[in-house]
């Protein structure tokens, strides 16, 4: 039976050499079984048949029942359409071919009933119906089932004739060629415990749905199936690799830690930072090599956990490095350790593209010996030159910025591989984060430290600067300090860098009392570096900047962010330019401006960003706005396979299930070895073109 399945799509009737190569080119289908799982986008009910009369701007489809009174022909050779006069006693419909109008002129006949059916639009203030589907019109009886499938197609297919409705024949012929039912692609108790329909007959009533609640039975089947078989690899492979891959075992608390806790830690940890230290302490004591994701929102603390987790590798005779994705941010990173580390018998490095030959080769002697205990850099540190004593601990900051070969390269610096923990200030939506990061173990820091403010959030429109302007005053005489952030598209970037030295120049016009500085990606590092030193000891009181401060850049002394032209920017990229004030003790504000006229999308996400400070619940809103296509991942699509069926978002809790199932299953049957589940063994090996080989080394 598979062997029907694996068939060529040009031995299915009415599809032949041509237009399985257009298929082939177009939507990927080769086989009967792709074939089959070109699932519909929409369905329409059939069921019901409107007069001309009822017909308005609403109505996508309709399906009407009358005569063909007259047929008329308007224009020449290739310029030429028919029209057919078609009326059902209401009112008149005009129905219009621009093509194949040869073989329409000779198949239907005046005055016979038929039942059309079509898309109605409105031309010269009369109704038609271009390229109309016809049927002679028939007895209930005979009449085909209410809901009909509808299917995408492309602009190359069309012109082959490959439309829905051929799409739906051709489907329907491939039906045809199947003589006894397709087995099962699940495994029996896996449909028993979800109570699932079986395959062959989800698969038909997809496509010929019977009724609306088959088709909710066989739609539930098919997308349960899809996320299922992506968290199945998932828990296997996470599985396997904690079965294979021994850790380092920490398994001592000593002097390092404890002094730092007791005389150097700055404020009193909070429950979500102790927490996320206990998983850290468990994975890294249990000889199975930590793989962990470290989310929080900026200013929540991910730093310090980081800090102390090095630490404990230090009381276990191991080296640390950290990962960031810039030169900033890396140095930052340095200012902080060395701040909250001073006084400690330990040495902390910085490993940059710019540092100088000499101090480079004393920290790479420095690794060598194990004199350096903890390294912070960027992607210098993946060079092969770079070799440590005894790495046993690896921290990467905001890992979507790193590509999957520079991090591979960290696990090879020792003879087996670090503990990793991954860190993002992006929270990202559970859903994702199991999907896409599901092999990693997940924690949360959900808090923020005491005594700081959540950001007051206000949206304003562009036209009233000037109460914005008096307010930004106010906040600088204060001693305070403000952005102002622009746009930054890579397709318009000349016309953002105009608008970004107008703003600047429109800044300094309006502020000549203060300094003002501007930062862009076009700088030098040493420029940036420049800027951002000035503007850190309020050298410069307000920075007007591209998206460039986004991550990581630390100035407690910033209380306002204003975002021009907010409307440009996602919500999570919103958050993320948020979180850069209220990081000191003061209340600190965010203003998105935008025009007045905007759309309700856009209405929607600036009223998301002035209710919530979670990071959580917006990324949630942000992958319902605008689905998992701009959420960071490893490829463009944000997620790294094709869904055919199933949605992340409005099928999140089909996906919850899934997962807690193959959870189940894998922890009973680690290899699928059992009978019953080989048939789930054999269905991985065909769908294993993707082995997530990336998230091992996120």
């Amino acid at each position: 039976m598979m062997s029907i399945l694996q068939t060529d799509i040009k031995f299915v009737p009415g599809v032949g050499p041509k237009r399985a190569e257009i298929l082939n080119k177009e939507i990927n289908l080769f086989t009967v079984g792709d074939l089959l799982r070109w699932y519909p986008y929409r369905y329409i009910d059939r069921s019901r048949i409107y007069y001309i009369h009822e017909i308005d701007n609403s109505m996508a489809y309709i399906q009407l029942k009358g005569r063909i009174t007259a047929f008329e022909s308007f224009g020449e050779g290739r310029r030429r359409r028919l029209v057919a006069h078609f009326t059902d006693g209401t009112g008149f419909v005009d129905l219009v071919w621009f093509q194949g109008i040869r073989f329409i002129e000779g198949k239907y006949k005046l005055n016979q009933e038929y039942v059309v059916f079509g898309k109605p639009t409105l031309f010269n203030g009369k109704w038609n119906i271009a390229h109309p589907d016809i049927d002679p019109f028939m007895n209930e009886s005979d009449r085909p089932e209410g809901l009909m499938a509808m299917y995408n197609t492309t602009e190359k297919m069309k012109n082959h004739y490959l439309n829905s409705r051929a799409m739906q024949k051709i489907i329907d012929n491939a039906f045809g060629l199947i003589k006894e039912r397709l087995p099962e692609t699940l495994s029996s108790d896996v449909v028993k415990e979800v109570k699932l329909m079986p395959f062959h007959d989800a698969l038909e009533n997809i496509h010929f749905p019977k009724s609306a609640p088959l088709l909710r039975d066989a739609e539930y089947r098919l997308k349960f199936e899809e996320l299922f078989y992506i968290q199945l690899n998932i828990v296997r492979y996470a599985s396997e690799r904690k079965g294979k891959l021994n850790g380092f075992i920490f398994r001592r608390v000593g002097d390092h830690l404890n002094s730092f806790y007791k005389q150097k830690l700055p404020f009193p940890l909070t429950n979500a930072q102790k927490r996320v230290i206990k998983e850290i302490r468990k994975d890294t004591a249990s000889g199975k090599q930590m793989n962990r994701l470290l989310q929080g929102d900026v200013g929540s603390g991910k730093t310090l956990v980081a800090i102390m987790c090095m630490l404990i590798a230090l009381d276990n005779g191991y080296q640390s490095c950290l990962m960031a994705p810039t030169e900033i941010l890396a140095s930052q990173h340095l200012e902080t350790f060395s701040e909250m580390l001073s006084g400690m018998d330990l040495r902390v490095e910085l490993l940059t593209g710019s540092t100088k030959k000499k101090e480079r080769d004393e920290i790479h002697a420095g690794l060598q010996s194990g004199e350096v205990d903890i390294l912070i850099g960027t992607h210098a540190l993946i060079e092969d030159t770079v070799q440590f004593n005894n790495l046993g601990f690896v921290v990467i900051d905001e890992q979507h910025r790193f590509g999957v070969a520079q991090r591979a390269k960290l696990w090879t610096k020792n003879n087996q591989p670090p503990h990793v923990l991954v860190m993002t200030a992006t929270p990202i939506p559970r859903t994702l984060a199991m999907t896409v990061y599901g092999d990693l173990d997940v924690s949360v820091i959900d808090e923020l430290p005491p005594g700081r403010k959540p950001v007051q959030t206000l949206h304003r429109y562009d036209k009233k600067r000037g109460a914005l302007y008096e307010f930004i005053r106010e906040q600088i005489r204060v001693g305070r300090q403000a952005y102002i952030v622009y746009p930054l598209i890579e397709e318009s970037e000349k016309l953002d860098l105009k608008n970004l030295e107008e703003g600047y120049l429109h800044v300094k016009e309006a502020f000549p009392e203060f300094n003002v500085c501007k930062m862009h990606g076009r700088m030098k590092p040493a420029e940036k570096d420049e800027v951002m030193r000035r503007f850190v000891v309020n050298e410069a009181q307000i920075m007007v900047s591209t998206t460039v401060i986004e991550v990581g850049v630390n100035v407690p002394n910033a209380s306002v962010m204003v975002i021009e032209s907010a409307q440009r920017f996602g919500l999570s990229q919103l958050h993320q330019l948020r979180g850069r004030v209220g990081r000191g003790a003061d209340q600190s504000y965010c203003v998105l401006i935008t025009p007045y006229e905007i759309s309700s999308d856009t209405r929607k996400r600036m009223e998301i960003m002035t209710e919530s400070n979670d990071g959580f619940v917006i990324a949630e809103a942000d992958l319902k706005l605008r689905g998992p296509g701009d959420l960071e991942g490893t490829q463009q699509s944000g997620i790294p396979f094709d869904l055919r069926i199933a949605d992340l978002v409005k099928d999140s809790n089909i996906l919850y299930l899934t997962r807690e199932i193959a959870e189940d299953l894998i922890e009973k049957d680690p290899k699928l070895e059992q009978p019953e589940h080989l048939v789930l063994k054999q269905q991985l090996g065909r769908l294993g073109g993707n082995r997530y080989e990336w998230g091992r080394i996120s």
